[in-house]
Protein backbone atom coordinates (compact mmCIF):
# COMPACT_ATOMS: atom_id res chain seq x y z
CA UNK A 1 0.00 0.00 0.00
CA UNK A 2 0.85 3.67 0.13
CA UNK A 3 3.54 4.77 2.55
CA UNK A 4 4.25 8.29 3.76
CA UNK A 5 5.14 10.31 6.80
CA UNK A 6 4.12 13.30 8.88
CA UNK A 7 6.44 15.60 10.83
CA UNK A 8 5.63 17.86 13.77
CA UNK A 9 7.77 20.24 15.84
CA UNK A 10 9.35 21.79 12.75
CA UNK A 11 12.73 23.51 13.24
CA UNK A 12 13.32 21.77 16.60
CA UNK A 13 15.91 19.17 17.55
CA UNK A 14 13.07 16.99 18.83
CA UNK A 15 10.91 16.66 15.74
CA UNK A 16 8.26 13.93 15.88
CA UNK A 17 8.06 11.61 12.88
CA UNK A 18 4.94 9.51 12.26
CA UNK A 19 5.06 6.85 9.54
CA UNK A 20 1.78 6.29 7.69
CA UNK A 21 1.23 2.89 6.04
CA UNK A 22 -1.99 2.09 4.15
CA UNK A 23 -3.28 -1.45 4.56
CA UNK A 24 -3.07 -4.06 7.24
CA UNK A 25 0.13 -5.74 8.36
CA UNK A 26 2.35 -6.66 11.25
CA UNK A 27 4.81 -3.80 10.79
CA UNK A 28 8.06 -2.91 12.49
CA UNK A 29 9.75 0.44 11.92
CA UNK A 30 13.46 1.24 12.04
CA UNK A 31 14.94 4.77 11.91
CA UNK A 32 18.38 4.77 10.28
CA UNK A 33 20.34 1.99 12.04
CA UNK A 34 18.38 2.15 15.29
CA UNK A 35 16.52 -0.69 16.95
CA UNK A 36 13.32 -1.85 15.19
CA UNK A 37 10.13 -0.89 17.01
CA UNK A 38 6.43 -1.70 16.68
CA UNK A 39 5.35 1.94 17.14
CA UNK A 40 5.10 4.02 13.96
CA UNK A 41 6.08 7.19 15.89
CA UNK A 42 9.68 8.34 16.44
CA UNK A 43 10.35 11.09 18.99
CA UNK A 44 13.35 13.44 19.29
CA UNK A 45 14.30 13.05 15.64
CA UNK A 46 17.37 15.16 14.92
CA UNK A 47 17.57 17.64 12.05
CA UNK A 48 18.96 15.65 9.12
CA UNK A 49 18.08 13.28 6.32
CA UNK A 50 16.97 9.89 7.63
CA UNK A 51 15.99 6.49 6.26
CA UNK A 52 13.05 4.55 7.66
CA UNK A 53 12.82 0.81 7.01
CA UNK A 54 9.33 -0.69 7.32
CA UNK A 55 9.08 -4.48 7.56
CA UNK A 56 5.86 -6.52 7.41
CA UNK A 57 6.34 -9.73 9.42
CA UNK A 58 3.28 -11.27 7.73
CA UNK A 59 4.98 -11.30 4.33
CA UNK A 60 7.96 -13.62 3.90
CA UNK A 61 9.47 -12.23 0.72
CA UNK A 62 11.55 -9.28 -0.38
CA UNK A 63 8.27 -7.39 -0.81
CA UNK A 64 8.01 -7.31 2.96
CA UNK A 65 10.44 -4.40 3.26
CA UNK A 66 9.75 -0.79 2.31
CA UNK A 67 12.37 1.92 2.64
CA UNK A 68 11.48 5.61 2.60
CA UNK A 69 13.70 8.67 2.78
CA UNK A 70 12.69 11.27 5.36
CA UNK A 71 13.98 14.80 5.80
CA UNK A 72 13.34 16.94 8.82
CA UNK A 73 12.54 20.65 8.51
CA UNK A 74 15.48 22.91 9.29
CA UNK A 75 17.57 25.82 8.05
CA UNK A 76 21.32 26.40 7.73
CA UNK A 77 22.75 28.58 10.50
CA UNK A 78 25.13 30.21 8.00
CA UNK A 79 25.97 30.28 4.31
CA UNK A 80 28.95 31.39 2.22
CA UNK A 81 27.91 32.67 -1.24
CA UNK A 82 31.37 32.54 -2.80
CA UNK A 83 30.69 30.23 -5.76
CA UNK A 84 32.64 27.22 -4.45
CA UNK A 85 29.62 24.91 -4.62
CA UNK A 86 29.28 24.60 -0.84
CA UNK A 87 26.67 26.58 1.12
CA UNK A 88 26.32 29.10 -1.74
CA UNK A 89 22.60 29.70 -1.17
CA UNK A 90 20.34 29.76 1.87
CA UNK A 91 16.88 28.19 2.12
CA UNK A 92 14.63 26.20 4.45
CA UNK A 93 15.11 22.44 3.97
CA UNK A 94 12.44 19.76 4.13
CA UNK A 95 9.25 21.82 3.75
CA UNK A 96 8.83 21.01 0.06
CA UNK A 97 8.61 17.33 0.98
CA UNK A 98 5.75 18.04 3.35
CA UNK A 99 3.55 19.80 0.80
CA UNK A 100 3.55 22.92 2.97
CA UNK A 101 5.76 24.92 0.63
CA UNK A 102 5.53 28.61 1.29
CA UNK A 103 7.59 31.75 1.02
CA UNK A 104 10.29 32.96 3.35
CA UNK A 105 10.94 36.65 4.02
CA UNK A 106 14.56 37.61 4.76
CA UNK A 107 15.42 40.88 6.52
CA UNK A 108 18.64 42.72 7.33
CA UNK A 109 19.45 43.65 10.93
CA UNK A 110 17.54 46.93 10.52
CA UNK A 111 14.33 45.11 9.57
CA UNK A 112 14.46 45.94 5.86
CA UNK A 113 13.09 43.19 3.59
CA UNK A 114 15.95 42.06 1.34
CA UNK A 115 14.52 38.94 -0.30
CA UNK A 116 11.52 36.62 -0.50
CA UNK A 117 12.17 33.03 -1.55
CA UNK A 118 10.07 29.90 -2.01
CA UNK A 119 10.68 26.69 -0.09
CA UNK A 120 9.30 24.48 -2.88
CA UNK A 121 12.60 24.43 -4.78
CA UNK A 122 15.49 24.51 -2.33
CA UNK A 123 18.06 25.10 -5.08
CA UNK A 124 16.41 28.51 -5.66
CA UNK A 125 17.61 29.76 -2.28
CA UNK A 126 18.94 33.23 -1.51
CA UNK A 127 22.37 34.01 -2.98
CA UNK A 128 23.21 36.87 -0.60
CA UNK A 129 22.41 39.68 -3.04
CA UNK A 130 19.82 42.44 -3.27
CA UNK A 131 19.04 43.91 -6.68
CA UNK A 132 22.09 42.07 -8.03
CA UNK A 133 24.52 43.55 -5.50
CA UNK A 134 26.22 41.44 -2.80
CA UNK A 135 25.08 42.28 0.71
CA UNK A 136 27.65 42.49 3.53
CA UNK A 137 28.60 39.65 5.84
CA UNK A 138 26.21 39.99 8.78
CA UNK A 139 23.36 38.31 10.61
CA UNK A 140 20.08 38.21 8.69
CA UNK A 141 16.63 37.41 10.05
CA UNK A 142 13.80 35.46 8.49
CA UNK A 143 10.13 34.76 9.04
CA UNK A 144 8.17 31.90 7.54
CA UNK A 145 4.51 30.98 7.72
CA UNK A 146 3.83 27.29 7.16
CA UNK A 147 1.19 24.67 7.78
CA UNK A 148 1.74 21.90 10.29
CA UNK A 149 -1.26 19.65 9.85
CA UNK A 150 -4.30 21.94 9.83
CA UNK A 151 -2.62 24.75 11.76
CA UNK A 152 -0.84 27.76 10.25
CA UNK A 153 2.26 28.64 12.25
CA UNK A 154 4.98 31.27 12.05
CA UNK A 155 8.67 30.78 12.81
CA UNK A 156 11.31 33.51 13.14
CA UNK A 157 15.04 33.14 13.54
CA UNK A 158 18.37 34.32 12.14
CA UNK A 159 21.42 33.07 10.28
CA UNK A 160 24.80 34.41 9.22
CA UNK A 161 26.02 35.42 5.79
CA UNK A 162 29.79 34.89 5.75
CA UNK A 163 32.08 36.27 3.05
Amino acid sequence: GETGYTLTNYFADNQVLTIDVAGFGNYTYQLDNGAPQTSNVFYNVSSAAHTVTITDANVNSCGAITIIDVRTVDYPKFFTPNGDGYHDTWNITGLGDEGTATSVSIFDRFGKLVKQISTSNESDGWDGTMNGRPLPADDYWFTIEYREGDVTKEFKSHFALKR
